[in-house]
């Protein structure tokens, strides 16, 4: 395993990080035999970093973690027996008291996850620059600028939190409108983002074409690194599209352009770009997202003990090569084909 910095926290993270949510289902779905075998593979591996949401199988997955931790559990690389651990909240913007809900979520996940800190708490809300506007991330679940960095917002409640040291770092899930999410991280109120990044849409981390048919995140990952804030790179596997698995019915879009039809014939041009020799498409995906230095770590959910040592074996292998990366490019440049090529 390798480690990268995670921006300006001085903590150094595995590039590969265990995502512990719903579409891989790991550690809600299966027996508790393999629940503990997935954590155990995992650390054994050198993964130092576990992250859940309390929406995660409506809670399973912190309650999950709640006795699996307590377990035996191989030594780390550094000799440490506990990973890194980060969780996330929702806030319902119209219900008042931000702060409160804030707290309440937090003490609602302590219990679940039977802990008294976690290292990592982070906003699980798109984010919008106002509410009420028409846009394609509106919903009940948005939240505005003014909701998260105006008095008694949400930085106010993640602040009294870190004075309870209920939470060392304080994060934000970067889905939204792109303007929101860029003056999150120029508030510099936030030491990590959850970055939507993948194969078949790389907006956050390389200027698109115009008229590309996916949501352009406008380079958000260079905008991160220009911030220290660390990156956490969601979606790498685009919910299983890319590689090539059966859907679970779990998997939902996260972003604008993005659906299972359009992603799975997206996927199919990547895996021809890619090439023979790269591993296989899941383990070039994590590939990719490592060849962008400004990465710190790779969140991948697993559905079977196997799919861990696919991706600890993707890290192990390291950063595609740049010839793949070119014939990725061109392919990004053209928008799959729908946009003519220029040198």
């Amino acid at each position: 395993m390798k480690y990268r910095p995670l921006g300006k926290t001085g903590v150094q993270i595995s590039e590969l990080v265990f995502g512990a949510g719903a579409v891989g289902g790991i550690l809600i779905n299966p027996d508790d035999e393999t629940k503990l075998a997935a954590v155990s593979k995992a650390l054994a591996g050198g993964v130092n970093w576990i992250d859940t949401a309390a929406s995660y199988g409506n809670g399973k997955s912190e309650e999950s973690l709640g006795w699996l931790l307590k377990e035996p559990l191989p030594t780390g690389p550094s000799g440490e027996r506990q990973p890194f651990l980060s969780t996330k909240f929702r806030v319902e913007p119209g219900a008042g008291d931000i702060s409160g809900q804030i707290e309440r979520s937090m003490h609602e996940s302590l219990t679940r996850l039977k802990r008294g800190s976690v290292d990592l708490f982070q906003l699980h809300n798109p984010v919008v620059v106002k509410r009420g506007e028409h846009s394609a991330f509106t919903s009940a679940r948005a939240v505005s600028l003014d909701d998260v960095l105006a008095q008694s917002g949400v930085i106010e409640g993640l602040r009294r939190l870190q004075g309870q040291n209920l939470t060392r770092y304080i994060g934000f899930t970067g889905v939204g409108e792109t303007a929101a999410l860029h003056q999150l991280v120029e508030s510099r109120e936030f030491d990590t983002a959850q970055v939507y990044y993948n194969l078949l849409n790389p907006s956050a981390g390389r200027p698109m074409m115009r008229g590309s048919s996916a949501h352009d995140y406008s380079n958000l990952i260079g905008k991160c690194a220009q911030h220290g804030v660390g990156v956490l790179n969601i979606r790498v596997l685009a919910a299983g599209v890319i590689a090539g698995e059966s859907r679970t019915g779990r998997e939902g879009s996260v972003s604008p352009g993005s659906d299972a039809e359009s992603d799975a014939q997206r996927a199919a041009l990547a895996r021809v770009a890619v090439g023979h020799g790269q591993g296989t498409m899941a383990q070039a995906a994590v590939r990719y997202a490592l060849s962008n230095p400004d990465v710190a770590g790779v969140l991948v959910g697993f559905s079977t003990l196997g799919h861990i040592d696919e991706a600890i074996g993707a890290v192990e292998m390291g950063p595609l090569g740049t010839d793949v990366l070119s014939r990725l490019g061109k392919l990004h440049d053209t928008d799959f084909g729908r946009i003519p090529y220029h040198a």
